[in-house]
């Protein structure tokens, strides 16, 4: 068991006791969590390890989950967890990544010893780390169990973040507001795109003096030239130029706890049309994070984004923000709650949003963000750093 996990054991035993509420709504008795975030929102486990299969079991009926995995990892499940010695159980080398056997079959080992092999079991059925080969394993050896679609179900209660949770993603926003500075200050005419990156990376892990920081969910986002037309790339081996547009999505983390952020660099006199887009974009996040407030859906917070760039040279089809927070890779969103037309869930304080009205045209893109938290009257915005298009 932890002696120092990053949460009080009350935060965690109400995360699970909200989980099988939760549970109890959808008729499922057995609980099968293998998204990493979720692990370490139930229990603290933190390892690289979800590149084989692990995850916890929450039973009704019993206290603690249980967590399991490959052996080798099964200390860092004790080092780094609330939970007992007893309610860790690693399987044997033999499963790894096996054309003979899979790790699923360990699990049904595990029901089956804790009485639980005829209960629903609900499974994570769209997550990145829950396999087609997971689902036909569990089938095959549970015989006339019921198993339930849940999607999503412990996202759901990661929604509003406790003020234990938020001070971490302060933290978080002091070590992104450092690697935004690193990436602006480094970015010139001449330097290679991955020393820039290389440096991005070093402040992101070095932190402040007072906290360190920890990998982000997603590498530096630092596209340059006409590959600004697009979201999500990354640095490639060129060096800037003058004229180059260059696009910034970072993020700070401390203890898996995320602060995102997006800018954007023109090296050089930027053009009349980038300065356009970036005046449209800009007004409009400005409006849109005095539009929110409790009690807005993620629906009015981007209908009030249309009407605010309405007759402007900015085009957007995409949401313009999710939900964050806690993640592991590949991805810093919750997957839960987005600011686009159709999506009815209501904005409370404690939630967190990662603004992103980013735009990409056919030739070049710019991206202006902001993470906030929804506080009683409004919107905290985490992180302190100019809202304009930088000029170098």
């Amino acid at each position: 068991m932890n002696d120092n996990p990053v949460f009080s054991l009350e935060e965690y035993l109400g995360r699970l006791a909200k989980t099988r509420e939760s549970m109890y709504r959808r008729g499922i008795e057995v609980l099968l969590v293998t998204d990493p975030s979720n692990m370490n929102y139930l229990t603290g486990y933190d390892g690289w390890s979800f590149y084989v299969h692990q995850g916890l079991l929450v039973l009704m009926d019993r206290e603690e989950p249980v967590w399991f995995g490959r052996m080798q990892d099964s200390n860092g499940a004790k080092l780094t967890t609330w939970l007992s010695d007893e309610s860790v159980r690693g399987y044997e080398d033999h499963y790894v990544q096996s054309n003979l056997r899979h790790p699923m079959e360990f699990v049904v080992k595990l029901l089956k010893e804790y009485g639980a092999d005829k209960r629903r079991l609900g499974v994570e059925s769209d997550n990145y780390y829950f396999t087609g080969k997971c689902l036909q394993t569990l089938t095959a050896n549970l015989p006339g169990v019921e198993i339930l679609d849940a999607n999503l179900v412990v996202n759901w209660e990661r929604l509003i973040k406790s003020p234990a949770e938020i001070a971490y993603m302060r933290q978080a926003a002091r070590i992104v507001e450092k690697a935004m500075a690193t990436a602006m200050e480094t970015i010139d005419v001449g330097v290679r795109e991955g020393v820039a990156a290389g440096e991005v990376l070093k402040t992101q892990l070095s932190g402040t003096d007072e906290f360190t920081g920890d990998y982000a969910a997603i590498m530096p986002i630092m596209p340059s030239g006409r590959r600004t037309s697009t979201a999500h790339l990354s640095w490639v081996d060129r060096r800037y130029e003058k004229g180059d547009l260059v696009l910034l999505e970072l993020a700070g983390n401390v203890r898996r706890y995320h602060a995102p952020l997006s800018r954007t660099l023109f090296i050089g006199t930027p053009p009349s049309e980038l300065l356009d887009v970036a005046k449209g974009v800009i007004d409009g996040l400005n409006r849109v994070l005095d539009f929110i407030k409790p009690g807005v859906t993620g629906e009015e917070v981007e209908a009030q984004w249309r009407r605010s760039i309405a007759g402007t040279k900015v085009v957007k089809e995409s949401r313009i923000g999710y939900a964050f927070g806690l993640s592991y890779p590949p991805d810093w969103g919750e997957r839960t709650l987005s600011l686009r037309p159709g999506d009815k869930n209501v904005l409370v304080p404690g939630v967190s949003v990662h603004v992103m009205p980013g735009v990409w045209l056919d030739e070049f893109g710019f991206e202006c963000s902001e993470p906030i938290v929804v506080t009683e009257r409004g919107c905290e915005c985490l992180v302190n750093y100019p809202r304009k298009l930088a000029i170098k």
